[in-house]
């Protein structure tokens, strides 16, 4: 029985795909307006209520807009309506600022008891809100699964994915009820930073929103960038957690006294002795300094420009040397030459002393001196010098933009009534380092205005859930017909339902990796899925549909791919390896598939460290523990149990065609190869001696090879060290190969080869040279991993489809396991390969795709295999000739060498049977 056409209102498939928009859960509790200090602005309690609504919330709200406040407030209210311990975590040297807040604005039935602690010995009871610094929960001393919750004061501390702040913090907090972040800079360089607050808010996990919204680099570990398609919907799901505000306005209320000053922002280029060049990587003397430096390079320039930086800086302070003026450097060098410079300046470093540095910063604040010369990461965070002081200079520029715009924005914040000024000093050698300054500097601003533009037009509570999911889930089903094809645009689920029962001979399909990728915006795709649990939850709507449409004891034929998990997402700290395959096995015996074996296809090891560095060289070198293997892929073989089980056959059996068998002494006199014909029928001779012509059907020697997983090459030798280093790393590949192919393989002595050309520097680094060659019959290694219909997008320069079938798997598959006219079925068509490869085979293709993209190519692709017109491939791109179908062969006449004739009966051929 056929399913509907389209979803139905009370569908259990289409509730599945409303539920994969998450937002944010409100698990806090209501407070009213009125319940909230009246001393704070009225977008200060706005925040304050919709973050106990929410329970774990982050404030991303710009310089001055008082998230000191709001912070005591949240604690505050968070004891008297769930009463327990209660943490601030601020940097060193603002304590000075929380305690000021609650004198100037905590007064009355809003009163707070604020106390500093470093330990947990100093806790007293929980009428208290605690300070501490990060140092002290870092190393331990302060046990924060005692609070029930905690507030993080300058949380860009927690950008940083695999740094010790973050990966400790992570489990730490996660026990801790009521978890709030703030600050101004949430993520100034790297949008993809934003989900490091939500991991540790508790709202997604990190590792599933990095999959879930941003597109790896397949050829390079860690690069990763927004999904297009994707970037609506997740500056939504961030707006569900956080709120992002840049003046009061954005959420309605008035800017009056909320208004930033104007920004003099003064570049000064100094010269540098270009004698201390140094040389390049070949010894060769530089004239003249590289402009391109790296974090090292940048480091000896800035020591080699102190002295023209540290007189420039002096000729800056005497144009106004009644002005305070806040010194902003990054070494110590420098800082030493700065005091020398300036009169009455005074300091704050590390071995000075948390009391003395606190002091001085004070003191600066309050206008007792003039000069405070201090570093971005010591000062940057979390003071307030906006009342005497508007100029700024830094007699250095580096790459930590973060440190940067914190460092401008103590002068530059809500409450400056001059304009300021920043004078930023830098060598002629620092050229790119100021580019890209300036770079980060513009995507902060991009990033700022986008949330502001969201926050003003849906507000804190507004977010339109019910328009997005329409905008995003289904799809106008488009089909397009051809002799021998049929395929839909369409949801996978919904194509399959419509499919007549028991009407397909063949499944092959490569099974989207869970939520490894995504392929569409739709949140039909089985790509947007939270984890691998979710991802077979969906595929519990479309399995059922690929068993019904399955003939009774036909194939369906499942490429899948192990996972490959990072230790900095799970937490093991090393990478390991989720058996997705082996998920697969039991999800389709869940559903009365049969399981009948697994084929592996090997992949280059190099190329996949590339992409993941998890088997990376000189890791292994230091603790060979924490290395695996390489993942290959697989093809899972399951079966639709047949309708009579008394009986092993399917219900249309796949049937080979017979080779022609020749017998012993059966040679008619004067009979040519070409006058044979395979319908004869002749007698047999006790005793003659048989053989199967070569191409003439499905021959033992093919059977051999299909049963057994392996295909065998023609087992050329090996070159010469010194011919192979002549010929190149990609020769090499194929000579390696065919040397092993049948011969004893010697470990040691693929070594010795992989040592002796990597010593001749013939040994690539960016695919393996000498795939290690497999004995092993269950295992394919001579698939040719570019014979693609990529090929034919790389070659129109056109998207690719990220994890495409080989010409070879799907060949030998569909060869094997189905008959002529049969219909081969995609689910997941992409490209189209299984239906294209389904036409050249004489069978029909039918097949599904969400991706209109991909929908339109593969169509094209279905037509010309239809018109055996040829399309190019990867080969035809690198001149490499096509492998052609396999063709009866032509026997010479010395095939019957040596066989006896018997007279005038003729030939004795038939079928084998």
């Amino acid at each position: 029985m056929n399913a509907p056409l389209a979803h139905s209102v009370d569908d259990p498939y289409l509730d599945f795909l409303r539920r994969k928009m998450q937002l944010a859960k409100a698990d806090g509790f209501d407070v009213a307006l009125d319940d909230i200090n009246q001393a704070g602005a009225p977008h200060c309690r706005a925040i304050v209520r919709w973050a106990l609504k929410g329970g774990s919330r982050a404030i991303f709200a710009s310089f001055g807009l008082h998230k000191t406040f709001m912070q005591i407030e949240l604690m505050r209210l968070v004891g008297r309506f769930a009463p327990g311990l209660r943490l601030i975590v601020i940097p060193l040297g603002v304590r000075h600022e929380f305690f000021a807040e609650a004198e100037e604005r905590f007064a009355g039935t809003c009163a707070v008891k604020l106390k500093f602690i470093r330990s947990d010995a100093e806790i007293v009871g929980d009428d208290t809100i605690y300070l501490t610094n990060y140092e002290s929960v870092l190393a331990g001393k302060i046990d924060v699964t005692h609070f029930v919750a905690a507030s993080l004061d300058e949380a860009a501390v927690l950008r940083g994915y695999g740094t010790k702040t973050f990966q400790t913090f992570l489990p730490l907090f996660k026990a801790v009820r009521f978890k709030f972040v703030a600050t101004a800079t949430p993520s100034p360089n790297r949008t993809k930073e934003l989900i490091h607050y939500a991991g540790f808010l508790g709202v997604m996990d990190t590792g599933q929103a990095l999959t879930r919204f941003f597109q790896r680099n397949s050829e390079s570990a860690g690069d990763l960038t927004l999904f297009p398609h994707k970037e609506d919907e997740f500056w939504l799901w961030v707006h569900s957690w956080a709120v992002f505000l840049q003046s009061p306005s954005d959420l309605g209320f008035s800017d009056e006294g909320y208004v930033l000053p104007k920004v003099a922002v003064n570049w000064h280029e100094v010269e540098i002795d270009h004698s201390t060049a140094g040389y390049d990587r070949d010894g060769q003397g530089l004239l003249i300094r590289n402009t391109a430096l790296g974090v090292t390079q940048a480091s000896a320039a800035k020591r080699d420009s102190l002295a023209a930086r540290i007189e420039r800086m002096g000729k800056l302070l005497a144009q106004d040397p009644e002005a305070h003026c806040i010194l902003w450097h990054d070494l110590e060098d420098e800082r030493r030459a700065i005091e020398a410079m300036v009169p009455g300046v005074r300091s704050i470093y590390g071995t000075q002393g948390l009391e003395a540095n606190e002091t001085n910063a004070i003191g600066f604040k309050d206008g007792k001196f003039k000069y405070l010369a201090t570093k971005p990461e010591m000062s940057g965070a979390g003071n307030n010098f906006q009342k005497h002081c508007h100029w700024a200079v830094f007699v250095g520029v580096g790459f930590k933009f973060h440190d940067f715009i914190q460092a401008v924005h103590r002068i530059v914040r809500f409450g400056q009534r001059h304009e300021c000024r920043i004078d930023i000093i830098f060598s002629e050698a620092e050229r790119e380092v100021r580019r890209n300054l300036e770079g980060k500097w513009a995507e902060h601003e991009r990033l700022m205005a986008r949330m502001a533009e969201i926050i003003r037009r849906y507000g804190l509570d507004g977010l339109p859930l019910d328009d997005v999911l329409q905008r995003s889930i289904g799809v106008a089903r488009r089909e397009e017909r051809g002799d021998s094809f049929v395929v839909a645009h369409n949801d996978a689920v919904l194509e399959a339902r419509m499919t007549q029962s028991a009407s397909v001979g063949e499944i092959i399909t490569s099974v989207p990796f869970a939520n490894h990728y995504e392929y569409t915006a739709s949140y039909n795709d089985f790509g947007h899925t939270d984890d691998n649990g979710h991802f077979w939850a969906q595929m519990h709507f479309l399995t059922p549909e690929l068993f019904r449409i399955l003939k009774p004891g036909r194939l369906a034929c499942i490429h899948v791919k192990d996972r490959v998990l990072f230790g900095s997402v799970t937490g093991e700290g090393v990478p390991t390896v989720s058996p997705f395959h082996a998920e697969a096995i039991f999800h389709y015996l869940q559903h009365g598939f049969q399981y009948c074996g697994m084929i592996t296809v090997v992949t280059d090891v190099v190329k996949e460290n590339n992409q993941t560095y998890r088997l990376t060289y000189s890791e292994m070198m230091k603790d060979a523990t924490k290395m695996g293997v390489g993942c290959p892929e697989y093809v899972l073989l399951f079966r639709r149990p047949q309708s009579d089980l008394s009986r092993g056959y399917a219900d249309e059996p796949v049937v080979h065609d017979k080779p022609l068998v020749y017998a012993a002494g059966t040679k008619r006199r004067g009979q040519t190869q070409d006058d044979r014909s395979d319908d004869l029928t002749m007698r047999w001779s006790d005793g003659d001696r048989r053989a199967q012509v070569p191409g003439s059907g499905y021959t033992l020697a093919r059977w051999q090879l299909d049963a057994h997983a392996f295909w065998p090459s023609s087992g050329d030798r090996l070159l010469t060290t010194g011919e192979l280093v002549r010929l190149g790393p990609k020769p090499l590949r194929a000579l390696f190969q065919k040397q092993f192919e049948g011969a004893i393989y010697d470990f040691e002595k693929h070594v010795q080869l992989g040592e002796e050309l990597a010593a001749r520097d013939a040994l690539s680094k960016t695919y393996m040279t000498l795939d290690p060659p497999s004995a092993d019959p269950g295992v394919w290694t001579d698939v040719v991993r570019m014979r693609t219909l990529n090929g034919e997008q790389a070659f129109r320069n056109l998207e690719k489809h990220v994890c495409p079938l080989q010409f070879d798997i799907v060949d030998r598959l569909i060869d094997r396991y189905s008959n002529p006219g049969d219909i081969v079925y995609d689910p997941f068509g992409g490209l189209m390969t299984v239906p294209y490869r389904a036409i050249l085979k004489g069978r029909r293709g039918q097949a599904s795709e969400l991706s209109d993209t991909y929908f339109r190519d593969g169509v094209r692709y279905c037509r010309e295999a239809e018109a055996k017109r040829a399309i190019p491939t990867m080969f035809d791109m690198l001149g490499i000739p096509e492998i052609e179908e396999s063709k009866p062969a032509a026997l010479p006449e010395s095939f019957f060498d040596g066989w006896e004739e018997d007279g005038e009966d003729g030939d004795q051929v038939e079928a084998a049977e």
